[in-house]
C-alpha cells in the first residue's frame, strides 16, 4: 500500500517556479519555504539570468523582484509577454509595500499579482496557489471548448456576426477600454474568430496545443470572457478581428 502511494505521488508533477531575485537571503528563505510546500524552485538571480533559465525550464510561475541590477522585473516581464512559448506564463512581482506605481505600470504591463515585502509567508504560499490554480482552470476550460464541434463553432460565429451586422456601428467614444495585445495573441484571436480549434491553430502558427491553450486563457483574462463564443463576439463586437 505505502510503495502503491509512493508512485502515485511521484507521478504527481510538481509545479515549477522560477524565482527571479538578485538578493541570496530572500531567494534562500522563499525557496526553502516553497519547496516545504511541495514546488519545485528554480533560482535565478536578475532579469537576465532569469530570462535564460525560463527559456530552458518553462516555469508554472515566475516569481520576480522589480529593481535589479542587468535587466529588472519590467523588461523580463516583456519579453515573457512577447515570447510565443513563454507568453501565458504567470508572473508574480515582488514589490516594496505602498509603491502603488509599481502596481499600476506591472498590471498594464500583464502582471498576474502582486505580493509586498517582507511578506507573510502563509500569504506568499496562498496566492502562489491560487495564480497557479487559476491558470490550471483556465487551461482545462480552454481544453474544453477546444473539444467543441469545428461545424457548430463556426454556426455560432456565423450567427454573431449576422447578428452585429443588423446592429448600428459601436461608437468608439463609448466603447470600454480596449486591452492591447501581443501579436501572437492577436495572431490566435484572429484564428479563433475564424473558427478554428485549438489543434489547428497550434498546426497553423507551428506552435503546440498547449500554447494556444495559454493564449487562449489569456486572452480570456484580457477580455473578461470565459469561453470561446464570447471572446469571439467580444473581438467582432470592438472590431478586433476581421
Amino acid at each position: 500500500m505505502n510503495d502503491t502511494n509512493q508512485i502515485n505521488n511521484e507521478a504527481i508533477r510538481k509545479s515549477k517556479i522560477l524565482l527571479v531575485d538578485d538578493e541570496p537571503g530572500l531567494r534562500t528563505a522563499v525557496k526553502t519555504f516553497l519547496e516545504d510546500e511541495g514546488f519545485e524552485i528554480f533560482i535565478a538571480v536578475d532579469g537576465e539570468d532569469g530570462w535564460e533559465k525560463a527559456q530552458t525550464i518553462f516555469p508554472d510561475l515566475i516569481i520576480s523582484d522589480i529593481m535589479m541590477p542587468r535587466s529588472n522585473g519590467y523588461a523580463l516581464l516583456e519579453k515573457i509577454r512577447e515570447d510565443e512559448k513563454l507568453g501565458g506564463t504567470p508572473v508574480i512581482f515582488l514589490t516594496a509595500k505602498g509603491m502603488t506605481l509599481d502596481r499600476t505600470q506591472g498590471y498594464l504591463a500583464g502582471i498576474d499579482d502582486y505580493i509586498s515585502k517582507p511578506f507573510d509567508p502563509d500569504e506568499l504560499s496562498a496566492r502562489v496557489k491560487n495564480v497557479i490554480n487559476r491558470q490550471e482552470r483556465l487551461l482545462k476550460e480552454a481544453a474544453r471548448f477546444a473539444d467543441i464541434d469545428v461545424s457548430k463553432m463556426a454556426k455560432q460565429i456565423t450567427e454573431i456576426k449576422s447578428m452585429l451586422t443588423d446592429q448600428n456601428p459601436l461608437n468608439k467614444e463609448n466603447s470600454i477600454d480596449i486591452p492591447s495585445f501581443t501579436p501572437r495573441e492577436a495572431s490566435v484571436l484572429q484564428l479563433v474568430a475564424e473558427g478554428l480549434m485549438n489543434k489547428e491553430i497550434a498546426r497553423q502558427l507551428e506552435t503546440s496545443i498547449r500554447n494556444v491553450e495559454k493564449y487562449v486563457s489569456r486572452l480570456f483574462i484580457k477580455t473578461s470572457t470565459s469561453s470561446r463564443t464570447e471572446l469571439v463576439r467580444y473581438a467582432l463586437e470592438n472590431h478586433l478581428v476581421k
